[in-house]
């Protein structure tokens, strides 16, 4: 592949980033176009050169990720002039292009959400190695005994961090040692063990599409009965109501009868790992569309404001994914967030017992797939009893 074929594709990934920000979330698979440089082993004669490259990779696991890389370097010999390599029996080659594809694993550390993530890599794969010659005319390059181009295995090991900078973009920074059984590019020598060192865009992608609403139950027509009158003013018909005279103002079940219940927030929910320790506006915090999740909670705020004597418990819950100590953190984040919204917005701390944190211990839907996790990332209001 051409160099700027390469350049077409690093562009088309980096492009990719707009369109999978508007997504609900990653889990599936990312692109990470990177660049770096070869500091390479002294024996091949050649300069230290840049390199650019591509990598696919998908989560195997929160800790474990696999990627197909392609990546390029042109290295320029140390020796211009052809008459001194082919004294030294070597070929009077000025430069080399070298092709390296492999498949890499790397092993994070830490938890999935955590901003820095120190990992090891380890590769194997395949070198191809190509020359460019001072040739004249009627001497064929590769006439001095050795091959001027060819495919062989290589493997590398190394480390690196990758630096998070939201649930879709991260920076990763790597150094590797790759043994490269070369060849090719120097008569009687097999072998060679070069240095690298690159910087990786990693954009994530994945995550399913938000579930299709769920179309409304139709109203039962009215019966001219005691289910037209609602003599306590409660909101549940006289028929109904196995608790007549209930105090005007209290929050009752189905059946008439005061109860606990949960001021419902379901569509409010946050994105991954999110807050982080300094965010104190909701907006960003929340998954798109961010102004539904507004709406409802101004919901919240106007059925507090007319019922002043009840109190509620402002609770935070996380998804299954990392630590129970770092989700518990998390989970007391996202119901101080909403605390806040909710006292900025006129209603007085006094009738706010909390907030509290629930960390993954209260999932309302399965951790196993990307919807549940999304509707586990939430905030809830629980009614106490007056």
């Amino acid at each position: 592949m051409k160099r700027t074929s390469l350049f077409a594709l690093i562009a088309l990934a980096l492009s990719g980033a707009t369109v999978a920000a508007n997504a609900q979330s990653y889990d599936n698979w990312y692109v990470a176009p990177r660049i770096g440089a070869v500091s390479p082993d002294s024996d091949r004669e050649t300069k230290v050169s840049p390199l650019i490259g591509i990598g696919v990779g998908t989560w195997v696991t929160p800790n474990f990720a696999a990627d197909f890389e392609y990546s390029i370097n042109n290295g320029d010999n140390k020796t211009a002039s052809r008459a001194a390599w082919e004294a030294r029996g070597l070929n009077g080659n000025k430069q080399w292009e070298s092709v390296w594809l492999d498949v890499a694993g790397r092993y994070f550390f830490g938890d999935q959400g955590a901003q820095w993530r120190p990992y090891v890599v380890g590769t194997i794969g395949a070198v191809r190695h190509a020359g460019f010659f001072y040739s004249p005319v009627g001497v064929a390059p590769g006439a001095l005994g050795h091959p001027t181009r060819g495919w062989d295995p290589a493997a590398s090991l190394g480390g690196g961090v990758q630096y998070n900078l939201s649930d879709r973009l991260a920076f990763r920074g790597e150094v590797q040692y790759r043994f490269d059984r070369d060849n090719n590019s120097i008569a009687n020598h097999t072998g060679f063990g070069d240095a690298i060192a690159s910087l990786a865009l990693v954009v994530n992608f994945g995550g399913a599409p938000a579930a299709a609403p769920v179309a409304p139950t139709p109203a039962k027509p009215p019966v001219a009965s005691c289910r037209d009158k609602d003599s306590d003013g409660d909101g549940v018909n006289d028929c109904d109501d196995k608790c007549p005279n209930t105090p005007a103002g209290t929050l009752v079940g189905p059946d008439g009868c005061p109860q606990k219940v949960v001021i419902d927030l379901r569509g409010v929910n946050f994105k991954f790992d999110r807050p982080n320790t300094v965010e104190k506006n909701i907006g960003p915090t929340l998954k798109e569309p961010s102004a539904e999740s507004i709406a409802i909670l101004d919901q919240a705020v106007d059925t507090l404001k007319r019922y002043p004597d009840v109190k509620v418990e402002v609770d935070g819950h996380t998804d299954g994914v990392g630590t129970e100590a770092y989700n518990q953190k998390l989970s007391e984040r996202r119901a101080k967030i909403v605390y806040d919204y909710l006292t900025g917005h006129g209603i007085d701390a006094s009738r706010l017992d909390g907030p509290k944190g629930f960390g993954k211990d209260k999932p309302l839907d399965t951790n196993k797939t990307a919807d549940g996790r999304q509707r586990n990332r939430r905030t809830e209001l629980t009614v106490e009893n007056q």
